[in-house]
């Protein structure tokens, strides 16, 4: 629904959140009547009656029509069509969809130990890195994880590499790129034109 049309009908609704207004709005649907004659049908004063009626009158639902000093109030067809209208809208709603579940069965599929899991399922979301670790520890599970998606003896441009890890985190791939390298966990030729897989697992240098 709307915006404009939620605010409207929730206004309606606040309205006639009130058990002398709504009763009002019934006594109406049967024909125009003088407040005098509610206030006595309710047993309010004329005042409250009044009162009540203003509010029904801005929201669109009851009507005025002024006759010598006389107030007399009937429904407002056209505004209580618009209230069943939108009521109306509110069940044709579609509903929020579901809240997608994670998916990290690709986390499991690693085969690692639960902490090097936990460390994945923290700082990943849909295979895309959601922020950097602190601790250098989890920085190279992060790193070993990156190096599962080069193929081994296979070599990469460096507009390659960069390919591959904006996929997995754009606001720093220049970083991963040089601690993937600086770790051990890819080669870089000389000059830096080609990238390979580190064939036996990382070196520390």
């Amino acid at each position: 629904m709307e915006i404009n049309k939620k605010e409207t009908i929730l206004q309606m609704l606040k309205a006639l959140g009130d058990d002398s207004r709504l009763t009002l709005l019934q006594l109406l649907a049967e024909g125009e009547r003088s407040v005098g004659d509610l206030a006595q049908l309710v047993d309010l004063g004329e005042p409250t009656v009044s009162h009540h009626l203003a509010r029904l009158r801005e929201v669109g639902l009851v009507s005025l029509r002024m006759a010598g000093n006389q107030r007399f109030y009937r429904v407002n067809d056209s505004g209580l069509a618009l209230f069943k209208r939108l009521a109306a809208e509110i069940e044709q709603s579609q509903p929020l969809p579901a809240p997608v579940a994670a998916d990290d069965a690709w986390i499991a599929a690693l085969g690692w130990s639960a902490e090097d899991q936990q460390v994945l399922r923290e700082h990943t979301q849909g295979r895309q890195l959601t922020r950097l670790p602190s601790k250098q520890k989890k920085t190279q599970v992060i790193l070993r994880w990156l190096a599962t998606l080069f193929e081994p003896e296979r070599f990469y441009s460096e507009a390659e590499v960069n390919t591959l890890l904006k996929a997995v985190y754009a606001e720093d791939y220049v970083s991963l790129r040089r601690d993937l390298v600086d770790l051990g966990y890819l080669r870089r030729e000389r000059g830096g034109g080609k990238y390979w897989l580190a064939p036996a697992g990382p070196e520390i240098f």
